[in-house]
């Protein structure tokens, strides 16, 4: 098998972003062992829920290992909303779980005094070179639904701001993590998930 593996952990959105896949023409397959993981060119891990839930599921499954070894050879990744969060070493609402550790720092929840989730539609700030984001214009508008989110770090590509600013879009070498839902953003998650199928 080659083509974009997409992760199947037992929740999220899975339908919906096949969808997106199936509508910009990309080849790809539904796996849920560390064999699919290994055969593939892409991997997207999509993500609904709760951290601790993603993290044990992986866990559970026995494919942190080969999850991590992929990304860290090089493999392209894409981790949508949880799968950008797990990505980080902890976070906030699983204190006892640990994260995937690719990246330093912690996931953190949105201020008492702010409404959350974190609903609807709101405006990227697009740092220059951006390759997922290629050809989206420098504040284009996507879809978020989060309580917990990655404050501004190094590896932003772009930033969000609700109550405080946020990273939103993530790109480190072959590392790529979006904190809304690209297959709920319209043509413009259609156009981030063709870059990301052409990378």
């Amino acid at each position: 098998m080659s083509g974009i593996a997409v992760f199947d952990y037992g929740a999220g959105n899975l339908r919906s972003v096949l969808n997106t896949l199936e509508a910009v023409g990309a080849k790809f397959t539904l796996v849920d062992d560390a064999a699919g993981l290994e055969a593939a060119d892409k991997i997207i891990l999509p993500g609904v829920g709760h951290y601790g839930q993603l993290l044990r599921s992986l866990d559970a499954m026995r494919v942190r290992g080969a999850l991590l070894n992929r990304v860290l050879s090089g493999v392209p990744f894409l981790g949508i909303c949880l799968g950008l969060q797990a990505l980080f070493e902890e976070g906030e609402e699983a204190p006892d779980v640990r994260g995937l550790g690719v990246f330093p720092g912690k996931v953190v929840r949105f201020p008492e005094d702010a409404r959350v989730p974190h609903m609807g539609w709101n405006e990227l700030e697009v740092k220059a070179g951006s390759r997922l984001l290629r050809g989206l214009g420098d504040r284009p508008y996507v879809y978020f639904a989060h309580s917990y989110y990655v404050p501004v770090c190094q590896y932003a590509a772009a930033t969000c701001q609700y109550v405080e600013p946020f990273t939103a879009v993530l790109e480190h070498e072959n590392v790529f993590g979006v904190q809304f839902h690209p297959e709920k953003s319209g043509p413009l998650g259609l156009q981030i998930v063709k870059n990301f199928a052409e990378l």
